[in-house]
């Protein structure tokens, strides 16, 4: 017998904390990976640790409730596409960070809604108006604002992030794809699987023991910190709405200076400033008019 689902309850405040705990929480996650690769750790390692973790967790908890129903999926050919568009997404980003600020690949993420918005028409066969394309102009002159290209400032880890971005838009458009047709943890079991799969022969082949207490607990912690977040995303859209959790993606930003500037001793630059606020002003614009158009948009897919 299936576990019973929780109601819908109208507690925003409560939803708003969770949702920021999220965010925080995919920012940590970021951090994480970018500590792991600066003491030396690689990539590929520390993505199959991710997920390794993630999917047992999701496993753990979903396993007892649904049993093998979990793994019926209506449509595997979509659920390889969105498995491989999340691996290629993470591993752009894992690999960023180690050369990047946080604030420059957080400030970069902030461009998947205007990716997305533009892949809308080809993948979904949707119509977007000039109104959109003219953020999405407006959004990525902000990128261009922040990253410099041409300048000595200018590193090509950038392009990584941005391809991360590509990525990601792709996996945010497959999941959409994806709705109504397998349930969200099947997605979430795949999503967790194959690059679980896929990624561990080359893991292995790379492995690198951490050399002290604090590199083990950050590599232990980086899958469970990851599934956390996605959760509190899920519980806090059961108590507040997606259109009044939306806008609270770019707190983020907060917290991508924060860590940057403490821990990794990155403070932003004044183009930060500049460039960060125009592309988050283009993907609230775009939120904003999908919204009147009553479409269902968020300014960040919500899931790493």
């Amino acid at each position: 017998m299936s576990s019973p689902i929780a109601p819908i309850e109208e507690r925003r405040l409560f939803g708003i904390g969770l949702v920021l705990a999220a965010y925080f929480l995919f920012v940590c996650l970021d951090g994480s990976a970018k500590w792991l690769g600066l003491v030396g750790i690689p990539a590929l390692q520390v993505m199959f640790v991710r997920y390794a973790v993630h999917l047992g967790l999701a496993a753990a908890i979903n396993l007892p409730s649904k049993g093998l129903s979990l793994l019926r999926t209506n449509s595997p050919g979509l659920e390889l596409l969105r498995a491989g568009a999340l691996v290629g997404s993470t591993l752009c980003n894992f690999t960023a960070v180690r050369y990047l600020p946080l604030t420059v690949t957080g400030a970069i993420t902030f461009t998947v809604p205007l990716i997305v918005t533009a892949l809308s028409v080809f993948i979904l066969r949707e119509t977007v108006g000039w109104r959109r394309w003219t953020a999405i102009a407006v959004g990525l002159f902000g990128v261009l604002i922040i990253v410099r290209p041409g300048t000595e400032v200018f590193h090509p880890a950038t392009l990584l992030s941005l391809g991360g971005a590509v990525s990601y838009a792709c996996y945010a458009m497959l999941t959409r794809r994806l709705a109504g047709v397998d349930s969200a943890g099947t997605q979430q079991f795949y999503g967790a699987a194959l690059p679980t799969i896929v990624l561990a022969p080359f893991a292995i082949a790379t492995w690198m023991w951490p050399t002290n207490a604090l590199d083990w607990t950050v590599l232990a912690l980086i899958g469970v910190i990851g599934f956390s977040g996605h959760q509190f995303i899920t519980v806090a859209h059961r108590f507040a709405p997606a259109s009044a959790l939306a806008p609270f993606a770019y707190v983020q930003i907060l917290f991508f200076t924060t860590i940057s500037w403490l821990v990794f001793n990155q403070p932003p630059d004044i183009w930060l400033f500049i460039g960060a606020p125009i592309v988050m002003g283009s993907g609230l614009y775009i939120w904003l008019r999908e919204r009147a158009l009553a479409r269902p948009a968020s300014p960040i897919t919500e899931e790493r």
